[in-house]
């Protein structure tokens, strides 16, 4: 039997969206085989009369009359990630179906079990705890966890630690409330600010952390869900975002060593009048090159880098390619953590300033490396503290930097004022210092 559907028959809402002419495909029961399209007013669902069939149409039609239909509508927090929130808002329609009084325990096709092992088995962390929170609550989680436990069973606790947070956060919050739209005082609608965000802000939390494998690991996870807690270890670096939105102004350097000095010998005779005034007769040029190199300004807030240390440095400095870099601990890839200062003659019209952290200490230096010369230095601005995404101290990272430091004779200095000295080649690349140095020294070993 051929069911009917009429999606311009769901009102209620009060968050501006207009009703009107909807298009219906005929999609499948399948995950994936459903879907609804607010802006455009397309909705794809199975048309069958079975009862998973019913229950997938309910779940489109519940994402009609509460999900949000502008982009403005819903966040642009850099610590929640896309994939997060879409999860989370299958959470809050599931939720609400459930509350509803609809068997959510049939939403389930089979893949789930295979999908869990599978996500296991690729170490896909993230992934297996944002499908998990999509599911959660429906006849598809069971299942699910049965695949992770086939391949990984160490981390079954931790998804046990994740459905209690999200029980504990909604487990005094009405029906009414979970599926409000009137729009809050931010323009977004109240049960997706009330419900849909706090959860996507677990699960991006959650999802960017270590798996918390252990009784020690899995009390720290537990208390990094807690509102305004620290996020716990990710024992990774982030992902390297440039700020693309600086601006370069030419400069010319100040003092220096000049480009042309006399020598004797060469193929130009540029200085003739050296051959009577020279006892050493250097009438020919040799042609030098200003201090280069690629400079890595760690700009955390352990350095304390001034702006105006920056200003003094670009002024002093223009040939080198300077970058500096600082992550914002958590930041799911909407914040710049990397920032081109100087650039063939080139500086930044204006210095920036950090993020707090450290965060991409490894593939800061792994771009370093790419874009310097055969010859040139490259020097680390740095204390020798390395973090991973989240800001904490980790001996992976940290050797993985060392490593970097000694096999491409990386040198360290400790502050701003000890770079032009380094580019001219006046210091020695010395053992390093901080977790750096104590990881290069066992690397001498």
């Amino acid at each position: 039997m051929r069911s009917s559907v009429f999606p311009e028959l769901v009102q209620g809402r009060n968050d501006g969206f207009a009703q009107g002419a909807w298009t219906i495909e005929a999609g499948s029961a399948l995950r994936g085989g459903a879907s609804c399209n607010l802006t455009e007013r397309v909705l794809r669902v199975p048309l069958g009369g079975d009862s998973l069939s019913r229950i997938v149409r309910a779940h489109e039609l519940m994402h009609i009359r509460v999900s949000p239909h502008l982009r403005d509508h819903t966040t642009s927090d850099p610590e929640i990630s896309v994939r997060a929130l879409e999860c989370a808002e299958e959470y809050r329609v599931n939720l609400l179906l459930a509350r509803l009084a609809f068997d959510v325990s049939i939403l389930c096709d089979g893949s789930e079990r295979p999908g869990g092992k599978r996500l296991a088995e690729m170490g896909e962390w993230s992934e297996a705890v944002s499908f998990f929170v999509a599911i959660a609550g429906t006849g598809a989680e069971a299942e699910f966890l049965r695949g992770i436990r086939s391949a990984r069973s160490g981390w079954i606790p931790g998804f046990r630690t994740i459905k209690k947070s999200i029980d504990a956060m909604i487990q005094n919050v009405d029906l009414a409330s979970i599926g409000d739209t009137t729009l809050n005082d931010e323009g977004i609608p109240c049960g997706y600010a009330n419900v849909t965000l706090p959860i996507a802000r677990l699960i991006s939390r959650a999802g960017s952390t270590r798996v918390p494998e252990g009784r020690d690991a899995l009390r720290g996870f537990r208390r990094s869900l807690e509102p305004g807690a620290r996020r716990a270890p990710s024992g990774q670096f982030a992902t390297l975002v440039f700020d693309d939105s600086m601006s370069y102004v030419s400069r010319t350097r100040h003092g220096g060593p000049r480009r042309h000095r006399p020598a004797t010998s060469g193929t130009v005779m540029r200085h003739p009048s050296r051959l009577l005034t020279d006892p050493q007769q250097r009438a020919f040029s040799h042609k030098t090159t200003r201090a280069g190199g690629v400079i890595v300004i760690d700009q955390s807030g352990s350095m304390d880098v001034t702006v105006e240390e920056l200003d003094g440095l670009l002024a002093s400095a223009p040939e080198a390619l300077i970058v500096g870099y600082s992550h914002r601990p958590g930041d799911t890839g909407g914040t710049p953590n990397v920032w081109v200062l100087a650039k063939a003659g080139l500086v930044a019209s204006r210095a920036r300033a950090g993020n707090v952290g450290n965060g991409v200490d490894g593939p800061v230096l792994h771009w370093a490396l790419r874009h310097a010369r055969p010859s040139g230095a490259v020097i680390w601005v740095t204390d020798g503290q390395v973090t991973d995404s989240h800001d904490h101290p980790c001996h992976s990272l940290s050797l993985e930097c060392a490593r970097l430091v000694q096999r491409h004779q990386i040198r360290l200095v400790r502050g701003l004022s000890e770079v032009q000295a380094t580019l001219r080649g006046r210091t020695s690349i010395g053992e390093g210092f901080g977790r750096v140095g104590r990881e290069l020294r066992m690397l001498r070993l």
